[in-house]
């Protein structure tokens, strides 16, 4: 799948991957797929202070072949209490609003822009509706629910390990 993806997205992604490495967003972490630079997955810890704490979600961008000039698609897999989960999430860093998308902004700041999405009460396509007690219990199962995604613990090693070693 990779020698089918124009050289701009590859270049880009890649270089998009390294400075997440070497200057990480807090609270997210992303690994594109060895078999497709297209697909990322990533994780998004529930910051302190907020009903996500001590959470983590893992989630998916899937960028486009004309990625920068056009905005991935973003799903979350685990229970949040905020996305509906495998459903796409409408947001204007999506591709939903191809219109809003620059061509400036990396993975990071998407990630950061859905992680700051996750955190506010704005309802869009994608998102429900709950109570922050119900926001801390998908929290505290988030750990075991990520366990059962090969691709969570393939990329997410550590964070494996660590849901391993919860109660």
């Amino acid at each position: 799948m990779s020698s089918q993806v124009p050289l701009l997205a590859s270049k880009r992604l890649k270089r998009d991957y390294k400075d997440l490495i070497q200057e990480p967003v807090p609270f997210v972490s992303a690994h594109p797929l060895d078999s497709n630079i297209l697909e990322w997955h990533f994780v998004l810890r529930g910051p302190p202070d907020s009903p996500f704490t001590d959470g983590i979600y893992h989630g998916c961008a899937k960028f486009p072949k004309e990625f920068p000039y056009k905005p991935p698609s973003l799903r979350m897999f685990t229970p949040s209490g905020r996305f509906v989960p495998n459903e796409r999430i409408c947001m204007s860093m999506s591709e939903f609003h191809p219109e809003s998308w620059s061509p400036l902004w990396t993975v990071g700041s998407v990630l950061n822009g859905l992680l700051s999405f996750m955190l506010s009460a704005d309802r869009a396509m994608g998102t429900c509706v709950s109570s922050d007690a119900e926001k801390r219990d998908f929290a505290q199962k988030s750990w075991k629910f990520n366990l059962k995604n090969k691709i969570f613990c393939k990329l997410f090693p550590e964070l494996a390990a660590e849901a391993m070693s919860k109660p």
